[in-house]
């Protein structure tokens, strides 16, 4: 009877499945899981893994073509990256530069808050600016409450500072690392496209930023004695492995600026970066390397997997192409219109919806664009770049960093707020896009 009763079941259910088409279970399937991520009521990572299994078992996709969408260039940039980073922050060569630079400006807390941003926005370019943030917050409410300063508006610097310096380069933003690895875009392609209005930004920023807290951060003279005694070098743990870290970090950022020429992805750079790092400091020692290797952001890992066979399915069931002939339609296929729609629309998105899966569901369309009839797409990938990266900046869940820090923050009893964060941060977002949008037409569009 109870066998009669779940073969029942079973054919209600398949007769469900017949109701819909593919396109429309793979449509539900995204919106369902998109909605999820934005709400953050499941981890998103479980949303990505889930929703991806969800799509094969409807045989949206075959596991063979879902494999196929996932994109290793991306994971294996980001998980060589982790490893290199892992290691070298054993050292204690974050506490030293952060340090250092307290101490370069007499540990004035203005100028501190300046500094430490500079030193994140550079990090950030060369880094994920997630695992910046990770390794240079801790430090600055170390300093910070030496100096008996609100730490708040050092947050509000670095976050954004982040989210600006990652923008510069190949890998110090996801969706730098997403844009490239799809379009074959090498390190020095966005060094020389987007590194200079990036500076240009970040410096309009600072000037901000000193506007707004410049009068209200004080401490006095004794504290600021306490910090310059502080002795930088005695932060650094170990030498050996600092100078091996250094000549690791240096030979992989010399094949980042080399890859093209060389034939080789950026992931591979990564990976054998972290593979001779691991090899000239570890060897044989098992618990270290599980250490290490213990460390990558297995999390965000998993949902870049999952994330990409959504996209992928979205893709096969040809809803990409179908959005972009309405794009098309909108812009009438002009290069000018579409780049600008995209700046915008990748900026405002991106404030409120994380930037990877956005990111994910453009890269398809724009390349559906081009098969369309748009030949030059560099602007629209310059333009997805700054408005994905840039509009990270408006909230406090635009960006991973974002919420990193917000999360490190609540761990030392402060709170960051979300309109509070906004207040500050959607205008600056604003102006950025804007300086960003005048960038694209007068170098790409004129």
């Amino acid at each position: 009877m109870l066998y009669l009763k779940n073969l029942s079941c079973l054919s209600y259910l398949k007769e469900a499945i017949t109701l819909f088409d593919s396109t429309s279970i793979a449509v539900t399937i995204f919106i369902v899981a998109y909605a999820l991520i934005i709400s953050e009521k499941v981890h998103r990572t479980i949303v990505g893994i889930f929703g991806a299994m969800l799509m094969i078992m409807f045989g949206i996709l075959s596991q063979e073509t879902a494999i196929h969408h996932i994109d290793f260039n991306t994971l294996g940039l980001l998980m060589g990256m982790m490893i290199i980073v892992n290691i070298t922050a054993e050292t204690g060569l974050f506490n030293f530069l952060a340090i250092w630079a307290a101490q370069k400006v007499k540990a004035q807390p203005m100028k501190l808050l300046l500094a430490l941003a500079t030193l994140t926005a550079v990090c950030s370019a060369f880094l994920d600016n997630v695992t910046t943030v990770l390794l240079t917050v801790p430090v600055t409410f170390s300093i910070t409450a030496q100096l008996k300063v609100d730490v708040k508006p050092f947050l509000m610097a670095q976050i954004m500072a982040s989210n600006i310096g990652g923008t510069a380069t190949l890998v110090g933003d996801p969706p730098n690392i997403m844009i490239g690895s799809a379009v074959g875009l090498s390190f020095m392609d966005f060094i020389v496209n987007l590194a200079p209005v990036s500076i240009v930004i970040f410096i309009v920023t600072v000037f901000i930023l000193e506007a707004l807290y410049g009068k209200s951060l004080h401490t006095t003279p004794e504290l600021q004695a306490q910090v310059m005694k502080l002795n930088p070098r005695k932060q650094i743990t170990d030498t050996s492995l600092l100078k091996r870290c250094l000549f690791v970090l240096f030979l992989t950022m010399g094949l980042f600026v080399a890859h093209g020429a060389l034939g080789l992805e950026s992931a591979t750079a990564a990976m054998f970066g972290a593979g001779l790092l691991l090899l000239i400091t570890f060897t044989r020692d098992e618990e270290k390397i599980a250490k290490v290797l213990g460390k990558i952001e297995w999390l965000a890992i998993f949902f870049f997997a999952g994330l990409f066979i959504l996209v992928g399915a979205l893709v096969e069931t040809g809803v990409i192409k179908m959005l972009a002939a309405e794009a098309m339609k909108i812009t009438e296929g002009s290069v000018e219109a579409t780049s600008i729609l995209i700046i915008w629309m990748s900026a405002v998105a991106s404030a409120f919806v994380d930037n990877i899966p956005f990111v994910a569901t453009m890269i398809p369309l724009i390349k559906d664009m081009g098969a369309m009839g748009i030949t030059n797409l560099d602007p629209l990938w310059w333009s997805l770049a700054l408005g994905a990266c840039l509009g990270g900046n408006g909230t406090l869940i635009g960006a991973s960093a974002n919420v990193v820090v917000a999360s490190l923050a609540a761990q030392h009893g402060q709170q960051i707020s979300f309109i509070g964060f906004m207040k500050i941060a959607f205008p600056c977002m604003i102006l950025s896009i804007i300086m960003s949008t005048g960038y694209v037409y007068l170098r790409y569009l004129m």
